[in-house]
């Protein structure tokens, strides 16, 4: 068993999930300002208030216990031992990977020591006030990905994002001045950019994964129908369904996406529509009493759904499927 194993079984409890709550217990430790941030963790002081860079010379510690900020993080690390957490997993420290942390997710990142040199990147929420990167950065789902979801470079891919890194720290460094800002946030869109694209060929280089998972996905969804769950608890969730599959339901989604063209919400509304199909066919039911088998609380939603894709109504498909 490694070093990082033990410190997780040790001292890690188990949280929820911080992708959809941003909770932050009544003791837990959040950083509102980069100079607390910095000044408390040893850290030189940040050359801007609102964005800061530090390279981690073999080890990086921020804290001893969990912990919350108002920035953006975006690290490079091969780790070697050490505890680092978000959402409710544990860091697989195989590979050299890049990780994302949204404002306010839970965080755990203590007496990392790493195998070569990596970087912590800290991007306040104001710094990207005003710029096109304030609406652009939601788009990049891998920001709610679990930890065991980073991204894992390839050696060519580490050079890029080190170059990209190293144009960053020229301009952190260079008595910022009016322009700073601009190419600092320019050279942090292209990093985002290049990770979309990473994280893309990371999906179809892990072909064989990806379609388990859609074979997985399609029996959890099968046994859920034919369970009973449709009756007992309703439609089934893309955070049900990434909870069975043990992913965050970004994950799950864009994974399946790459795979099938189709994210988790659109396979279970297929999956849904075609067991209509044969309830119209087949039942002596009407249309609200399908709409409730099969767990919509709200049969004219259930209609508007029908309708969307498969081009008419129910009652209209009822009707068809019955004069044939």
């Amino acid at each position: 068993m490694g070093i990082n194993e033990i410190n997780v079984k040790q001292y890690l409890p188990e949280l929820c999930s911080t992708h959809s709550s941003g909770f932050k217990s009544e003791h837990m430790k959040h950083y509102s300002t980069l100079s607390d941030l910095h000044r408390e963790n040893g850290f030189v002081l940040p050359e801007n208030p609102l964005f800061s860079i530090s390279r981690c010379d073999r080890t990086c510690t921020i804290g001893d216990r969990e912990f919350t900020t108002d920035f953006y993080m975006i690290g490079f690390k091969k780790l070697k031992a050490g505890i680092f957490k978000y959402g409710r997993t544990s860091y697989d420290h195989q590979n050299g990977t890049m990780s994302f942390v949204r404002p306010r997710q839970i965080i755990q990142f203590a007496g990392l020591e790493f195998e070569e040199d990596g970087f912590l990147m800290f991007i306040h929420e104001d710094f990207i006030n005003g710029h096109i990167l304030h609406t652009e950065i939601k788009k990049y789902s891998f920001f709610d990905y679990e930890v065991n979801e980073a991204l894992h470079l390839s050696p060519k891919e580490e050079e890029i994002i080190w170059d990209l890194y190293k144009k960053i720290e020229i301009e952190y460094y260079n008595n910022q001045d009016e322009y700073s800002r601009n190419i600092i946030l320019a050279h942090i869109g292209s990093i985002l950019q290049y990770s979309e694209r990473f994280y893309r060929r990371q999906f179809i280089h892990r072909t064989n994964v990806a379609g388990k998972t859609v074979s997985r996905f399609n029996t959890i969804l099968t046994e859920y129908f034919n369970g009973g769950g449709l009756q007992d608890k309703g439609l089934p969730s893309v955070n049900y369904m990434a909870e069975q599959l043990h992913l965050s339901p970004r994950y799950l989604s864009d994974l399946l996406k790459q795979e099938t063209g189709k994210t988790a919400i659109d396979l279970i509304h297929i999956s849904l529509i075609s067991e209509a199909k044969n309830l119209l066919k087949s039942a002596d039911q009407t249309v609200a009493e399908i709409a409730y088998n099969l767990g919509f609380e709200n049969p004219p939603y259930f209609s508007r759904l029908f309708k969307k894709e498969v081009g008419m109504t129910p009652n209209q498909f009822k009707r068809q499927a019955t004069s044939i």
